[in-house]
């Protein structure tokens, strides 16, 4: 093997552009391993643990860019580092223009001046400034970076509200304002149906269901993770609440959360008022008082349920089949196949099945754990539910949404342990999201069903406006012998169902 590294000084790439680079370099031929990252110290460290040259990457700085490559050649390192090099640069006419062809916001509206949102993409310890500054500019902003600190997400926040802005974020990947979709969105019809996530997967979750069960969608905003939880106090939550009552092209409201604090969940619930609220709170306790015209669910699928519900449309078969679907899977279990292993590339999503396989399962082990005694390594004979979209896993390496190959050497992991009845993927389509996750995953299971291993249970989250296209997806995935469900609850009781040899776990309520 040879390795090959490449560095553009003072060349700032967002990470989304860094991730669409290393796609395209692990995609090239003869590649064994290729990032393209800023060499800040902890991707250096990474750069080191996978064998480059130390020599090759003493002189980078954080504000540099790194292109790393390990192939079988030379020659096939080279073409992939041209490669992962057009991918980011391509449409900005070279690596010298990099840093976007304005140096400032104030260029930026100077060029575009009825720009009113912007998206912020720079590393944290930078982010909050760059985000006053846009507030500063009348701007509604979306925070993609993380690694923003909660006092600067708490003032950043307070001072949107006094000027009547919104600030999405920290780590807001999702959003659809106007019909703009930005960051990683689903194409959903129009409709009378708003979305407001302390989640990022959560939120496409919703939308997609509440489109495909035939609502629509009139905005998606998304918070940041952290909205709803006890220090930031749902400060994005009540504002976007309040916008969106006011806005008469919303008709009902979906409040989607990762497990919020129960009293700033409280305190969000009573402060709506004026339109039909429905409010998904992952693994609220099911005493939680809501008051009158809020609904409160513990699920995503309940929320996308009682949402369509309440527009009036009938209320969707969420398991057709199912039951009998996992009966035909149990009869090819052997005996000893009883654990759960959730390898999924969206956060909430993770959370989600924690939620609903504690209830059936008991405990549930997760490197995002909703109590803190739930953690890694796991003892042995336990569930485990993994969110490999979590820094830990994504260090050195693409997202999962975005190259599904960062979930193949963890699915055949688990799938050679014979004590595991069940692995559950969630695949997430739309924009930003791998073109044909299927064409890389698909293969994989074929090869676990062919050799008699545990039962692959996939969730393919999307709408067949998305370019990949949902029924495309579903098909690839059922005809590798994949278990294929309508919701991400319906598989994490599919899962249970097989963990137990019970069918009809499948179509528990929720």
């Amino acid at each position: 093997m040879t390795t090959s590294v490449r560095i553009h000084r003072d060349t700032y790439v967002d990470s989304v552009v860094q991730l669409a680079g290393t796609r395209a370099l692990r995609a090239a031929p003869e590649v064994e391993w290729a990032t393209a990252v800023m060499a800040t110290p902890a991707n250096v460290a990474t750069l080191l643990a996978e064998g480059f040259d130390g020599d090759d990457l003493a002189q980078a700085t954080a504000n540099d860019l790194v292109i790393a490559v390990r192939a079988g050649s030379g020659a096939a390192a080279g073409a992939a580092v041209d490669v992962g090099e057009r991918a980011m640069f391509e449409r900005r006419g070279g690596p010298e223009q990099a840093e976007v062809p304005v140096r400032s916001l104030d260029d930026a509206l100077r060029r575009a001046p009825g720009t009113n949102l912007a998206v912020v993409s720079v590393p944290g310890e930078y982010a909050a400034l760059e985000a006053h500054k846009a507030l500063s500019a009348g701007l509604d902003v979306l925070l993609f970076s993380d690694n923003v600190s909660v006092e600067d997400e708490i003032e950043l926040k307070d001072r949107a509200a006094a000027l009547g802005r919104l600030v999405m974020g920290p780590g807001a990947g999702t959003a659809m304002l106007g019909r703009t979709c930005l960051g990683f969105a689903n194409v959903v019809a129009d409709g009378a149906v708003a979305v407001v996530a302390a989640a990022g997967t959560g939120a496409q979750e919703a939308a997609t269901l509440v489109d495909r069960w035939g609502a629509g969608v009139s905005h998606v905003v998304g918070l940041g993770g952290r909205d709803l939880g006890a220090r930031v106090g749902g400060r994005m939550a009540r504002a976007a609440l309040d916008g969106l009552i006011a806005d008469p092209g919303t008709e009902l409201v979906l409040l989607v959360s990762k497990p919020p604090d129960v009293a700033v969940a409280h305190e969000v619930v009573r402060a709506a008022g004026g339109k039909p609220v429905v409010a998904a709170l992952i693994g609220v306790p099911e005493d939680f008082a809501a008051p009158e015209g809020v609904t409160v669910t513990r699920t995503l699928e309940a929320g996308a349920r009682a949402a369509v519900r309440a527009r009036g449309l009938p209320d969707p078969d969420v398991a057709p089949g199912l039951a009998d679907r996992v009966r035909e899977a149990i009869a090819d279990l052997g005996p000893g196949r009883t654990l759960v292993r959730g390898l999924f590339s969206g956060g909430t999503l993770c959370f989600e099945s924690l939620v609903i396989l504690a209830d059936v399962l008991g405990d549930v082990h997760s490197n995002t754990p909703l109590r803190a005694d739930l953690g890694l390594p796991a003892p042995a004979g336990a569930h485990v539910c993994l969110d490999l979209g979590e820094e830990e896993y994504t260090q050195g390496r693409p997202h999962p949404m975005i190259d599904p190959k960062a979930r193949i050497e963890l699915l055949r992991e688990q799938a050679a342990d014979p004590a595991v009845a069940a692995v559950v993927l969630d695949v997430v389509l739309g924009y930003g999201a791998h073109p044909d996750p299927a064409a890389e995953l698909g293969p994989v299971c074929a090869e676990i069903a062919a050799a008699g291993g545990p039962k692959v249970i996939v969730y393919v989250l999307g709408t067949e406006r998305d370019p990949q296209g949902i029924e495309r997806q579903r098909r690839a995935f059922a005809d590798a012998g994949c278990l294929v469900t309508e919701t991400a609850a319906r598989a994490s009781l599919a899962a249970a169902a097989l963990a137990l040899r019970d069918p009809s776990l499948a179509e528990k309520p929720l």
